[in-house]
């Protein structure tokens, strides 16, 4: 496979059964869906797959189903955080054998280490690691990663090929891409914030890994290829993807932030067809009674993508109509989109 890493890989969910356990031949189904669908990768032991969850037997076994399933239609990205650095090298060394493509990296866990203190502890798993090295920077659950701290790392060791960034924050991915693609123009920038991902495909990201891929996997691949194209030249294209970006961020904003997270993904990923069963996170009463609600309104958002959901049978409420992605004129899309072809044009690409 490429070592550039690019395009739209999925943080997939792990299905459970009544009991609990980890429900092989639902998450194998699901891995399945997602291919057909046009994903360009799998990012497994992620946030979305709820990680932290899991002992790391399961973690490990996880990792296993996955790559073994993908069998190289698909690069894998194995999320491999562990307490220690030993762990941690222990998980590269199988998760090379089962055939991930490469490593995806949080900071260490509780301790809110210096930027000094991060990068050592890179440091140690890029020298041992037998895999390539993904960084990840979530400040909304970690440590943030400084860019500079980054920028050492990927000059001094080749084995750290790419960063993962959730902040959502366009200027810290602008730092970033001008910081290091001067020195390393194969290092792989990840957008993990759906929300942005047309302005910062613009600026230089690779792809992106999103909890929205795991639900519209079509959309979210049709909004990257579209965006790729307008790079490109295709401001028809663009101006698809703009609107298209426009459409999902409601999808985005109610999936996340309407419970605690990653509930939402898991509410709307089982309206595609799928059983993921309860989380190992326990739920209130009043939990269950807004992940109802959560559910009708994710189904009547996602009735209108004329991806096959259908409204609950309740009906929804009155909302402007939209249409299954006709992707009418609206006067923000419009705006953003000039904002775009305007910095498209100051590089020189229009």
């Amino acid at each position: 496979m490429p070592r550039h890493l690019h395009g739209i890989f999925v943080p997939n969910l792990v299905p459970l059964s009544p009991s609990g356990q980890i429900n092989e031949p639902e998450l194998r189904r699901y891995l399945d869906w997602l291919i057909d669908r046009g994903v360009h990768g799998i990012y497994c032991n992620g946030s979305v797959g709820e990680f932290i969850r899991f002992s790391l037997d399961e973690r490990r076994q996880i990792a296993r189903i996955v790559c073994h399933h993908c069998q190289g239609r698909v690069p894998v990205l194995a999320g491999a955080t562990e307490a220690n650095t030993r762990e941690v090298i222990e998980s590269c060394h199988l998760y090379r054998d089962y055939g991930a493509r490469a490593v995806a990296l949080l900071p260490p866990l509780y301790y809110r280490l210096s930027q000094e203190g991060m990068y050592a502890y890179f440091a140690e798993i890029a020298e041992h690691s037998p895999l390539d090295v993904t960084l990840y920077n979530i400040p909304l659950f970690a440590t943030p990663l400084d860019v500079h701290m980054i920028g050492r790392l990927a000059r001094e060791f080749p084995r750290v090929i790419g960063l993962k960034d959730s902040s959502g924050d366009v200027s810290y991915l602008s730092r970033l891409i001008s910081t290091i693609r001067p020195v390393r123009p194969d290092f792989s920038i990840l957008s993990g914030w759906e929300a942005a991902l047309v302005p910062q495909l613009i600026l230089g990201a690779d792809g992106g890994t999103h909890a929205t891929a795991g639900v519209l996997p079509e959309l979210t691949r049709r909004m990257y290829d579209c965006t790729i194209d307008g790079i490109k030249g295709n401001a028809e294209k663009l101006a698809e993807a703009v609107k298209l970006q426009i459409r999902l961020i409601e999808f985005f904003d109610a999936m996340v932030f309407g419970v605690d997270f990653p509930e939402g993904v898991r509410i709307a990923a089982e309206l595609r067809g799928f059983y993921f069963g309860s989380s190992r996170q326990p739920l209130s009463e009043k939990q269950r009674t807004d992940r109802s609600k959560l559910q009708n309104l994710l189904q009547c958002i996602m009735s209108e993508f004329g991806i096959g959901v259908n409204q609950p049978p309740e009906g929804c409420a009155i909302r402007p109509p939209k249409g299954p992605l006709h992707l009418e004129h609206d006067n923000r899309v419009q705006r953003v989109t000039d904002a775009i072809l305007e910095t498209l044009k100051q590089r020189g690409i229009l």
